[in-house]
């Protein structure tokens, strides 16, 4: 049902989950534990994935949050059950029995906790918001609930990875224009003017830069492994009409 990071793990009072495919309610293209609100799968059944999700967590149903994720760089506090989901990509708590989350199907989840502030956050980094400051974002609102970069522990869960990531020259080029040192993230690909991008390894050094302390990849592929993950690629490459969605969550004990 879940996966977990080792150093998120030898935290205490910090509770946490990059929950797979397995153990849920939902059928077809969505078999399994699908959590996706944007979904266009039962909603009955997304519903019952997440109280499974919230439960082995050990909070309400209620306070498992995601926001309405639209790539961009925003993070929100959350002290409480919003009655309408914002528009961001992270959420950040310093309330005990929230959890703050995620949903993903390639884009990287990545969660962070500061055990001695007592501060978690949970962030959406595909390559958009990876770019554009979505970690930076979640960085800044901990900080205002007084975490400090250097007790951060930042973990990579199941996302992408470069074998399966083909991008295009227009990709290569806009990501090599930001800063050329880029091109490290960038491997050959069988076709001409394609490459393969390294996400998670990406992610990682925009943390190391951003001095957070602890950086924990664990190193999963969504798209190679079907059994456990979701992938929005595979389901694009099988010209299926949707996919599910998995859920990545950090909640203080």
């Amino acid at each position: 049902m879940k996966v977990e990071s080792a150093a998120l793990k030898a935290l205490p009072g910090i509770r946490h989950a990059f929950f797979t495919r397995e153990g849920g309610v939902s059928e077809g293209i969505y078999a399994g534990l699908n959590g996706g609100t944007g979904s266009r799968d039962d909603p009955a059944r997304v519903a019952e994935n997440r109280a499974r999700m919230a439960g082995a967590l050990g909070v309400p149903a209620g306070h498992l949050l995601t926001a309405w994720q639209i790539h961009s760089p925003d993070c929100v506090v959350v002290d409480r059950p919003w009655a309408e989901r914002p528009k961001a990509d992270a959420v950040a708590t310093a309330t005990p029995g929230i959890a703050a989350a995620v949903s993903i199907a390639d884009c990287g989840p990545v969660l962070f906790a500061d055990p001695e502030a007592r501060v978690v956050g949970a962030a959406h980094a595909g390559w958009k918001g990876a770019v554009g400051g979505v970690l930076e974002g979640t960085l800044a609102r901990m900080e205002e609930l007084g975490a400090r970069r250097a007790r951060i522990v930042a973990a990579i869960g199941p996302l992408i990875r470069q074998e399966s990531y083909e991008v295009g020259p227009e990709f290569v080029e806009n990501l090599t224009a930001l800063d050329a040192v880029n091109a490290r993230f960038l491997a050959p690909s069988p076709r001409a003017g394609h490459a393969m991008f390294d996400l998670p390894g990406y992610i990682a050094a925009r943390l190391a830069g951003l001095g957070v302390g602890t950086i924990d990849d664990l190193g999963l592929n969504t798209y190679a492994d079907e059994a456990r993950f979701y992938s929005y690629r595979r389901s694009t490459h099988r010209n299926e009409t949707d996919y599910g969605r998995l859920v990545a969550a950090i909640t203080l004990v």
